[in-house]
């Protein structure tokens, strides 16, 4: 449910993406709408995506914003299109990378399995780290080029994250995306990671994947200390990601049966805490 009186952009990312509505609201007045319709985009193919059973669907779903973006179809009275192609009307955003971001998620709605760590970390940087280097120019064009490793590095730890936490849904509808060298480093392929009964061989993948993100978390710390400060916010949903992992890993079995869980007060205080503290 929109939330009424909302911009309708950040009331779609308060509603599917909460660490991220949390974190625009550390943003600038004059900057939060335009940021928010660009992660709102994001959240907006997400969603289709998980949202259909066959890939039909999916597929024409994309199609139509693809149509919208290179200005073939009219977006009619669609707020989140709307947004978002006023914001790169106005801050002369590239399509290209939207583009590729759709791309991208034609992945999940077939069902090859990830080929290997290379393909995984490209397939992040498509989706997620795209769009925080697109927020980051929305925020300070002049900055972008100086926040790229930043970018890279924090979208795919923030993709990897929420691989894991969303390890059940993916496995039920027959998506692998750990790589293969994680999936044989724990004694199992594609096929066994999504049809054998779950043990400790897929928690270890879990583990990998866990370990995988911590990494490139720890990389975009170290890239963020050479960005500007104003640009924080953009960064802020990974403050959460320790505890993401975190309860991933400590809830074992029940992560392939339901999402994991966090508190949404402890992650606000993550964020909160980050915003002034800085990320640790």
């Amino acid at each position: 449910m929109v939330s009424q009186g909302l911009d309708p952009c950040l009331a779609l990312l308060r509603q599917s993406d909460p660490d991220r509505y949390a974190a625009a609201l550390y943003l600038p007045a004059d900057k939060r709408r335009d940021v928010a319709a660009v992660f709102a985009f994001g959240a907006e193919i997400s969603t289709i995506v998980d949202r259909v059973s066959q890939s039909m669907p999916g597929e024409i779903r994309l199609q139509w914003w693809r149509e919208v973006i290179l200005g073939h179809r009219d977006h009619g009275d669609h707020p989140p299109a709307l947004a978002l192609m006023d914001v790169v009307l106005r801050h002369s955003l590239p399509v290209e990378p939207l583009m590729a971001l759709i791309d991208a998620h034609v992945f999940e709605l077939y069902n090859d399995p990830m080929p290997d760590r290379q393909a995984l970390e490209a397939w992040c940087g498509e989706t997620v780290s795209a769009l925080m280097q697109l927020a980051v120019m929305v925020c300070a064009d002049r900055e972008a080029l100086d926040a790229a490793e930043a970018c890279g590095h924090g979208g795919v730890a923030l993709a990897l994250t929420e691989i894991v936490r969303k390890t059940g849904l993916d496995r039920r509808k027959g998506r692998c995306f750990p790589p293969q060298e994680i999936l044989a480093a724990a004694g199992l392929e594609p096929v066994s990671w999504l049809s054998e009964p779950t043990g400790e061989k897929h928690l270890n993948v879990v583990a990998g994947m866990c370990g995988l993100a911590r990494e490139h978390r720890a990389k975009a710390l170290a890239a963020i200390q050479k960005t500007s400060p104003q640009l924080l916010p953009v960064f802020l949903p990974l403050a959460t990601v320790p505890a993401w992992l975190s309860a991933a890993e400590q809830s074992r079995s029940t992560l392939f049966e339901q999402p994991v869980l966090l508190s949404p007060l402890k992650r606000q205080w993550l964020i909160a805490k980050a915003a002034i503290f800085g990320l640790r």
